[in-house]
């Protein structure tokens, strides 16, 4: 076999290690809210609502429990104003509800459409998906208007669907 493909083959080897071994590091491992958990945002009783669940975890160990999105990133876009002891730096994992699925995912990874016919608790929500194709399939069938990553969730955007 030629040196040069070896060497790329124990390249894509090593790389393929190096990716399993972060992924893995990075696993999810959600909290489940209990009956008087309630939303750090809105106070209403999040086990009610696991379809639309989120939290944010800390180093601490800490969570926050929310009944949707729009209360996870109101929350998260400006966590000095809601908990003053926490920053973002103090942050493990963020949370949110597969739409589909109905299973946690990496908020933080996670396609969201807004503007749909499809209500959350309080409301107009977002929508998290996994991947990009499942967020464009809802977009077409219930009516959304944009499918955005998590950096795309500003302040700004969350008083416009309140």
């Amino acid at each position: 076999m030629n040196k040069y493909l070896v060497s790329l083959c124990s390249m894509l080897i090593a790389g393929g290690l190096l990716f399993t071994a972060a992924a893995g590091a990075g696993e999810l491992k959600p909290r489940q809210p209990g009956p008087k958990d309630k939303c750090g945002v809105c106070g209403m009783f999040v086990a009610k609502y696991r379809n639309f669940a989120a939290q944010i975890q800390f180093r601490d160990g800490s969570v926050v429990f929310f009944d949707g999105p729009k209360d996870f990133f109101t929350y998260y876009r400006a966590l000095s104003s809601f908990n003053p002891r926490k920053s973002q730096k103090d942050v493990s994992s963020l949370i949110v509800t597969d739409y589909y699925e109905v299973a946690p995912i990496d908020a933080s990874r996670a396609w969201y459409v807004i503007g749909s016919d499809i209500n959350g608790p309080m409301g107009q929500e977002l929508v998290p998906f996994r991947d990009q194709r499942a967020a464009k399939e809802f977009a077409r069938d219930h009516k959304g208007k944009r499918v955005l990553r998590f950096q795309e969730v500003t302040p700004a955007l969350l008083r416009e669907i309140h």
